[in-house]
């Protein structure tokens, strides 16, 4: 049989890719976000997200250093300043700062070092610190405070501030009443464009996030398989909620554009360790999460169900993984 591949050896050509490189990609890819976030929530942004990146890189280190004994920082590969950056995103602006050292322990040294660091967690960090917190500090999770307040003002939970509803509450509020005013009060798309709107400090600006989404595709640091998969569910599934009853459910650039459902698809649903890895299995990741969050937004207790619809199909990735593999090296596809 002829030779139908041929494989020399080394040197090979590399492409130039590694770890470290991506990481810092979709770190950079995320500073239109916390830009917008400093210009919508002022200073209170900057110091949540400088906390929680600095907890979660200290977390690592201490991890590496005292109980790991292990004599490679795994600190600069930039895994824990993004989990940092992705679980401030995932907080309010305005919350506490020993709630995000908690969240930034439990994200990395409970999460992700507990199974082996990098590549091994079976759940996204910053999802799953986030979680933690909603489920353990509910009132300082879901306490927003209004956006355009000025660049240096600090609104502290602990204190009367200008707080107000998110556009996924008064959504959720429009389902339980029935009340089509309710609807009447969510912010313009606009608005929710440019971050006008109250919601997690990194969520609230969806113009940066699609910024973001094209920066990291032009990069080839993810493929469009799963963010387009999950909003185009998330379209189709609150399109017909809101064709059957337009006055409990909200149009469907609405729901795209509102909560964390950008912020998700595109920056921690991508994951390399949490996702499949095939395009096939990653468009059936997608279309799940797609579905669960539109049935968590609805009938669910929290308004959101992004983070925990991420959360289910991360441990449902090695299912997808055992179903759809990618095509061995060197294969030929067999004749029918």
């Amino acid at each position: 049989m002829a030779n139908i591949l041929n494989v020399s050896l080394s040197p090979h050509v590399h492409s130039g890719d590694s770890v470290q490189k991506n990481m810092y990609w979709v770190v950079a890819a995320l500073v239109p976000a916390l830009l917008c976030s400093f210009i919508s929530f002022g200073v209170g942004a900057i110091i949540t997200t400088a906390i929680s990146v600095a907890a979660c890189v200290l977390t690592e280190w201490v991890i590496n250093k005292f109980m790991l004994k292990n004599p490679k920082c795994t600190v600069c590969d930039g895994s824990a300043i993004l989990t940092g950056i992705l679980l401030a995103f995932n907080m309010p602006s305005n919350i506490a700062p020993w709630i995000v050292v908690i969240g930034a322990i439990f994200a990395i040294g409970v999460v992700k070092m507990t199974f082996g660091g990098l590549g091994c967690n079976l759940f996204n960090p910053a999802l799953a610190g986030r979680a933690f917190l909603l489920i353990s500090f509910p009132v300082d999770m879901t306490t927003w405070p209004n956006p355009g307040q000025g660049l240096f003002t600090l609104v502290d939970n602990s204190v009367d501030g200008a707080t107000g509803a998110t556009p996924l509450a008064l959504m959720k509020a429009a389902f339980k009443t029935g009340d089509p005013k309710m609807l009447e009060q969510l912010p313009s798309l606009q608005d929710m464009l440019l971050g006008n709107t109250g919601g997690c400090l990194g969520e609230v600006c969806a113009a940066a996030l699609i910024l973001g989404l094209i920066i990291l595709l032009v990069k080839k640091v993810i493929t469009w398989h799963i963010p387009v998969s999950i909003i185009l569910t998330v379209v189709v599934f609150s399109g017909l909620l809101n064709l059957a009853n337009p006055q409990a459910y909200a149009n469907p650039l609405v729901e795209v554009l509102s909560g964390g459902l950008l912020l998700g698809a595109v920056f921690m649903a991508t994951d390399y360790v949490t996702s499949p890895m095939c395009a096939k299995g990653q468009i059936v990741y997608g279309i799940a999460i797609g579905a669960l969050t539109v049935i968590i937004r609805t009938y669910g207790a929290y308004p959101e169900g992004m983070s925990f619809a991420i959360l289910i199909m991360n441990a449902f990735t090695p299912l997808i993984n055992s179903k759809f593999k990618p095509k061995r090296f060197g294969e030929v596809p067999a004749k029918k």
